[in-house]
């Protein structure tokens, strides 16, 4: 018999688990997949909609090459179910301590004070789910909504793409407007890239993608000035630059043709490399007592993340970590092993605790192993049948 892959939302409501796992990307899947396999009750909440959805493949997944995104999530999804594992596609609008101190409390849709809600989704280039950020969910008081409890938590909700406000660029996101060579660099390579400068790291990316095409072209946009050196790097490696800010794109026949500039002037141009802000998504992390920090590189913050160890681990005890929301420029391969050392890191804090209460039960004054030591003091050998 095959295992039912999904649960619906109210199905779950009131139930405690092990490990609730919020966010179903590849760190999330991961995760949940280790601990599923460690006989330990887990379930996964994700909206359903991974953040590289518009790809056309994961890349650089060894054994899964070129696999569709949605389909990843699909397999790994039924591996986690095939294992005793629970999958929900819902919302989460909050994830706090347990009023009764047992753990924690995770509320599935319904809203907050603010009126938000929090995807319960996960990303990297292609990582984990994404979509926008909740902002202030996760911080409120909510309105409706279904409660699940769980003894630990797993996040792996990922991160929030902020590109560019350049008209027609978010709809070509994830197409021909990219980020990682190593994610899509294969795939556009020997084309005409452009490279969209909006900080100081635009000439590292332009060298960068001239390993993939001989024919790159920088353009300034609302980048810095190069520096003599820069100059002289890219005019080495024949990277044209383009000075003027970018107005927009030429698509023709749903193919990305050429980069406008303000002024009018199109350069031929097959594919678009941009420099997003990566936001961690931390909405429901607030609850928690948990904060985005920003990261920086070269002096420039190119996002936000969630602190956490090599295991997972953060500054909250019982609730670990793992993906793109703790490492931005994780990939999918990375980010479902992130998955799996946090998942092995909780599975050994539960043998801990069960370990303890087991301890703590054989001590009890009324346990079974207590009436016998007693029954043995008492009545030594003539204590058969008591």
């Amino acid at each position: 018999m095959t295992a039912r892959t999904e649960r619906g939302q109210h199905e779950v409501a009131g139930r405690r688990f092990e490990v609730i796992v919020v966010g179903g990307g590849s760190a999330g899947l991961g995760g949940a997949l280790t601990l599923a396999r460690a006989r330990r009750s887990v379930l996964v909440i994700d909206a359903g909609t991974p953040r590289n959805a518009p790809a056309d493949g994961v890349h650089g997944y060894l054994g899964r090459e070129g696999i569709p995104p949605l389909e990843l999530v699909a397999k790994g999804r039924a591996e986690v179910a095939r294992y005793g594992g629970e999958i929900v596609t819902a919302t989460v609008t909050h994830a706090g301590r347990d009023p009764e101190g047992k753990g924690f409390r995770v509320v599935l849709g319904g809203q907050t004070d603010s009126g938000q809600t929090d995807s319960g989704q996960t990303g990297s280039g292609q990582t984990d789910s994404g979509g926008a950020d909740s902002g202030g969910a996760g911080d409120g008081v909510v309105d409706g909504g279904d409660v699940v409890f769980a003894d630990r938590l797993l996040v792996t909700t990922g991160l929030v793409d902020e590109i560019p406000e350049v008209p027609g660029l978010a709809e070509r996101w994830g197409r021909e407007v990219l980020h990682c060579p190593y994610c899509h660099g294969w795939e556009v390579r020997d084309q005409s890239i452009g490279v969209l400068a909006t900080g100081p790291l635009a000439v590292h990316q332009a060298l960068m993608w001239r390993q993939w095409s001989d024919d790159v072209t920088l353009f300034l946009h609302t980048g810095p000035e190069p520096s003599e050196e820069e100059y002289e790097q890219l005019a080495a490696r024949e990277i044209a630059v383009v000075d003027g800010e970018v107005g927009g794109l030429r698509v023709q026949d749903d193919r990305l043709e050429g980069v406008t500039l303000v002024g009018g002037r199109t350069f031929p141009c097959g594919a678009l490399v941009v420099a997003p802000y990566f936001a961690a998504r931390s909405g429901v992390l607030r609850g928690l007592g948990l904060e985005a920090v920003p990261l920086e590189m070269g002096g420039h913050v190119m996002g936000t993340y969630i602190p956490a160890g090599a295991d997972g681990s953060t500054e909250v005890a019982g609730v670990w970590a793992a993906g793109n929301v703790t490492s931005l420029t994780e990939q999918a391969i990375g980010a479902a092993a992130a998955g799996v050392r946090a998942a092995a890191s909780i599975n050994s804090d539960l043998i801990a605790r069960d370990t303890r209460d087991a301890v703590e039960a054989r001590r009890a004054p009324f346990s079974a192993q207590a009436e016998r030591e007693a029954c043995a003091r008492v009545l030594g050998n003539r204590r058969h049948g008591v």
